[in-house]
């Protein structure tokens, strides 16, 4: 599985923790059909992220417009920017490819316009 695959599972279990409540280590388990063996890089993405949520969701409060707050965000976009934020704050990746990859995937799950929103965001994290 490349990390494009793992940056995908990673949004859509934190999705579902998100949304639902679910527990992070369930819904990666059921994301990767019962694999025992999870990533390094996935299990920094989801659950070594839920750890650090609250904070990260307070980073990137701070960085969206005056009259915008994490909440009024679809979970999905939340969720988008939440593994952005832990790539570049845990994983150290180039900031040019987590905003390349977000972007990528805010255009095919997002509406039409919220890539534009989390560019935004991500370049001023």
């Amino acid at each position: 599985m490349n990390r494009h695959e793992q940056r995908e599972i990673a949004m859509k279990s934190i999705y579902q923790n998100l949304l639902l409540g679910k527990d992070i280590r369930r819904a990666v388990y059921d994301l990767t059909q019962g694999q025992n063996e999870v990533d390094e890089f996935l299990y920094t993405l989801t659950i070594d992220l839920v750890r650090n949520k609250d904070a990260y969701i307070e980073q990137i409060n701070q960085n969206l417009r005056d009259d915008w707050s994490f909440d009024r965000l679809s979970l999905l976009e939340q969720s988008i920017l939440l593994i952005a934020y832990q790539e570049l704050k845990q994983v150290q990746t180039a900031r040019a490819v987590v905003i390349n990859e977000a972007v990528t995937l805010a255009k095919k799950y997002c509406d039409d316009s919220s890539y534009k929103l989390i560019n935004g965001v991500l370049d001023r994290l």
